[in-house]
């Protein structure tokens, strides 16, 4: 099963975003746990993308597709911004960043998800969790 989107750079679209895509999880019958997990990480993916990707622009737009498989889910989300080095986001655990009110999605994401690439020069995010423990 896969879900395709095209959203507008708003952010206040994100919340009935997700809450499709989590009646779409429960659809699928997804632990509870991976449910929140895939939710917290496509919401951080989604307002990266929207405010810092398309820097609020809404007419630019952000695609995100989720997949479910039987063993797995896949998430892409890609912006129409510049794009950026996942590789120079300071570390949010460093104790000057942690007083800091934002930079943690990119580490939240990688924390809850199993697999994360960030592709085409940063413009787009591929996750994947396992449903399966065979699959770590």
């Amino acid at each position: 099963m896969e879900i395709l989107k095209i959203l507008p750079s708003r952010l206040d679209i994100v919340p009935d975003f997700l809450s499709e895509i989590v009646s779409y999880l429960k659809q699928n019958q997804l632990e509870e746990q991976k449910i929140f997990e895939i939710k917290l990480c496509l919401e951080e993916a989604l307002v990266n993308a929207i405010k810092h990707g398309n820097k609020l622009d809404e007419e630019l737009s952000v695609s995100a597709r989720i997949r479910i498989e039987r063993n797995l889910v896949e998430i892409d989300v890609e912006d129409q911004g510049d794009g950026f080095d996942p590789k120079k986001l300071e570390d949010p655990t460093s104790e000057e960043n942690l007083c800091k009110l934002g930079g943690r999605g990119v580490f939240l994401i990688k924390e809850q998800m199993d697999k994360v690439e960030f592709l085409d020069g940063g413009c787009r995010l591929k996750m994947i969790k396992f449903l399966k423990k065979e699959n770590l």
